[in-house]
This record gives structure tokens, sequence and C-alpha cells, in this order.
């Protein structure tokens, strides 16, 4: 396998750069609940889980049944407009006060030494992600806890519906690029999302198989099977 060195590498989100251990959605909506300004029906912690509970129970069906994203925005729009609460927060803040509860997220081992190897050989970087969360979220997230990413642009399928393998995520983001397919790689731990879904679109696969499940996983097509992140930059090093 001939590979020629990326002017700009992609990155999917979660369990690629970043994870969320300990993650407690109700944790989530307490942290919401102090910022409530107007609750006329007296709404409890309780009455609240439940009306979540059904909403997002909804989205996901949505999501297993037709491959769609549905927002996280849009699922507490309908679940706390439903409750008649409202807060102090704006949507994008409410999104981020949550997530932060329910999890403040970790880095994946080696991503930030990665980031900042790719910074310094001014190879280009962006963030393709199928998440709930829109793309201001968690490009937020990143800021917090990869504050020297260059990210040039965070695309989220819920912020399209469309989800990863399919194509035209990928090709949004060539178009925000300005490159080419073959000028591109594209970084991810789910092999049908994201090495399925890149080649695609024509895009070179990296398969970040941080689990080792993946070995002997084979395909009709080159891609790069890496374990760790170091890895990653040995394989940049040997490029010309």
């Amino acid at each position: 396998m001939k590979i020629t060195k990326p002017e700009m590498i992609i990155f999917d989100y979660g369990r690629t750069l970043l994870c969320e251990p300990d993650w407690n959605s109700d944790r989530g909506n307490a942290e919401l609940m102090k910022y409530i300004i107007n609750n006329p029906k007296n709404c409890t912690l309780d009455d609240v889980l439940a009306e979540t509970k059904e909403v997002f129970g909804e989205i996901e069906k949505v999501r297993k049944t037709f491959g769609y994203d549905i927002s996280a925005r849009v699922g507490n729009r309908l679940a706390f407009e439903h409750l008649d609460i409202e807060f102090s927060l704006t949507p994008l803040e409410r999104e981020i006060t949550f997530w932060t509860a329910a999890s403040p997220g970790a880095i994946m081992p080696y991503a930030d030494e990665m980031i900042d190897y790719l910074n310094k050989k001014e190879i280009r970087t962006a963030v393709v992600s199928n998440n709930v969360w829109s793309g201001e979220a968690i490009k937020d997230r990143f800021d917090r806890l990869l504050p020297d990413n260059r990210f040039e642009f965070v695309l989220s399928s819920s912020d399209y519906m469309l989800r990863k393998p399919d194509k035209r995520l990928f090709e949004i983001a060539l178009n925000k690029a300005g490159l080419t397919a073959d000028k591109v790689w594209y970084c991810g731990d789910n092999f049908e999302n994201d090495v399925i879904g890149a080649n695609g679109a024509g895009i070179f696969p990296v398969f970040y198989d941080y689990t080792t499940e993946g070995k002997g996983t084979f395909a009709e097509f080159d891609f790069l099977h890496i374990y760790h992140w170091r890895e990653l930059i040995e394989v940049m090093e040997n490029l010309k």
C-alpha cells in the first residue's frame, strides 16, 4: 500500500479524539434545573427525567429505523416546552451545561500529542461526527479539552440530519476545506461509518482501532489500521 502525505486530516469525535467517562444524563438534567426561570406546572426533576426519557427514546427510534439524526437541541425544546419550563440559558448554553454535567469528557490517549504534531507540521484538521450535539457545542468541548486544536470546522450529523456513512457529509467537509478527496485522510474508530464511509467519498480512511478488536479486519480497498495516536505520528514521519 502506497500512501501520500495529506493536506488535511478530518477526525471523528467520540472514542477517537475525546470520550465521555462516567456518563450520567440524570446529572445533566439536574444541573439544568438550576437555570429554570419559569415553571408554572411546578415540575420536579422526576417529571423532567420522565419527559426527556420519552422524547429521546423517540429520537433513538428514528435514528435506528431511518438512519437520520435529530439534534439534542430539538429534543430538549420539545421536552421542556411541553413541560412549560423556561430557562435563563440560550439553546447552546443549555447543550453545554447539560453535556458538561453529564460527563465533562476526557482526551483519548495521546490525542493531544498527535494534534500538536499535526499543528507543527501544518497539516490542516477538522471534525465530522455522528452526534446529537450541535457542531457549536462539540467545538466548545474541543476548545476546553484540546485547547491547541486548529479545527477549521466541526460538522455534526444532527445539524444536517444525515449520518455517516452517508457520503454527503464527507463531501460537505471537502467543500468546506476546498480540497479534493485525494488530499484528505479521515480517521475514526467505527469501521462501517468511518472507514467505509470515507472510502465511499474517495477519502483515504484511517481505522483508529483503540480496542484492538478489529485485528484481521479486511476491506477491498486500502486503509491505514492503527491502534494508538503515536502510531499515526510514526506513519506521518515516514511519509515524504
